[in-house]
């Protein structure tokens, strides 16, 4: 349980021929198996979500919404509830003081 470097990092420090399922976005567990070939790396959820929404984040995207920006636009913007805010925040704040 950890964030996408921890992750990583514990996938690489592990031994050939370990298995892991991973729980997070798909996208990201297949180049998992692939930077790690001498493991087994799988996806946790068996029912296979893609999740569209982490699939457009890539350059082009990144681009429009920092020129909607600069246009004064703000697109595609989240509000959530004050609770699910707190805990965000420190969940953020947790993983930004690891080492």
């Amino acid at each position: 349980m950890g964030s996408t470097e921890y992750i990583i990092k514990k996938l690489a420090e592990a031994p050939a021929g370990s298995k892991w399922a991973v729980g997070t976005e798909l996208n990201l567990v297949k180049r998992l198996g692939q930077m790690f070939p001498d493991k087994s790396v799988s996806f946790l959820d068996k029912t296979v979500c893609y999740c569209s929404t982490m699939n457009r984040i890539d350059l082009p995207h990144l681009v429009w919404a920092l020129e909607s920006l600069v246009l004064g636009e703000v697109v595609n913007q989240i509000t959530v509830d004050a609770d699910t805010t707190h805990w965000a925040k420190v969940a953020l704040d947790r993983m930004l003081a690891l080492p």
